[in-house]
């Protein structure tokens, strides 16, 4: 019996050195999870930070971008970048072989026209990281200006930003953090679509609205921490589908510290004045 295609949709992986446990789940899932995919989109902060592609062998990046081209060489990948990884460019692309794609792109997923996007531009109300995105990770300019700069001056950027982001998140409410039913509202009727699939909050759900008579559905993918949040679409639906992040073997914990450990004393280096 023929397997019905299928189309996989990840997001806010947060991939980092940090955590093997979720490289390894990435790597599983890249390997035997994708078996009836036609297609794969990951919708952006698959990495916990990305200071620019000619940083990614520091970082720990060159196994992750490897495995993700093996995939890419038997079915088209796609990736729309995050506030995290917004920085990713045309190497990335071909060291990956994703295809880097707007937010805010639309689709044909099986006859239902889709808008695919990050997320955090739905959430208006948190002023300071709609300030972020206006000045910093939607500002092609100020993309261009960190990139002339070093390797060891972007990580200092880098890590500025991500204790800045740390202190904002333990001093604003969930409820700002997470989006605003006019944001979602509009973003519907200027795409003039029914159904919508996007990350970021990591709140996985499934959000039913009435617009203009017309039945829509928000889609939200959750993040991979203690579990992977994994969407499947084929003609029969949408499905939101879990498994759990496993502890990795005692071997792979071993190669990985390796690495993180090498990525930790390349950042040492860099980081000194």
């Amino acid at each position: 019996m023929t397997r019905q295609p299928k189309t996989y949709f990840i997001s806010d992986l947060h991939l980092t050195p940090d955590r093997p446990d979720v490289i390894i789940a990435f790597f599983d899932f890249l390997r035997y999870g994708l078996d009836d995919a036609e297609k794969l989109y990951i919708l952006g902060d698959l990495f916990e930070y990305w200071i620019g592609d000619d940083a990614a062998n520091l970082l720990g990046a060159r196994l992750i971008l490897e495995r993700m081209h093996q995939v890419a060489n038997k079915i088209p990948c796609f990736f729309i970048a995050g506030n995290r990884d917004f920085l990713v460019g045309e190497e990335f692309s071909s060291r990956s072989g994703f295809q880097i794609i707007e937010d805010k792109s639309l689709i044909d997923l099986y006859g239902t026209n889709t808008l695919l996007l990050h997320g955090d531009s739905l959430c208006t109300d948190d002023v300071a990281h709609q300030k972020f995105r206006r000045e910093i990770s939607t500002n092609k300019k100020w993309h261009d200006d960190i990139l002339c700069l070093t390797i060891r001056e972007r990580i200092k950027v880098a890590t500025k930003a991500r204790a800045d982001s740390k202190q904002h998140k333990s001093q604003v409410s969930m409820k700002i953090m997470d989006v605003t039913e006019d944001a979602v509202i509009t973003a519907f009727k200027q795409a003039n679509v029914t159904q919508m699939i996007h990350g970021h909050t990591h709140r996985q759900d499934v959000h039913d609205y009435l617009i203009d008579d017309k039945a829509c559905k928000r889609y939200v993918l959750g993040d991979w921490d203690q579990s992977a949040s994994v969407m499947v679409a084929s003609e029969n639906g949408l499905q939101i589908n879990n498994f759990t992040i496993k502890k990795p073997r005692p071997s792979l914990v071993l190669f990985y510290f390796r690495i993180r450990n090498q990525a930790i004393k390349l950042l040492s280096f860099f980081n000194k004045s």
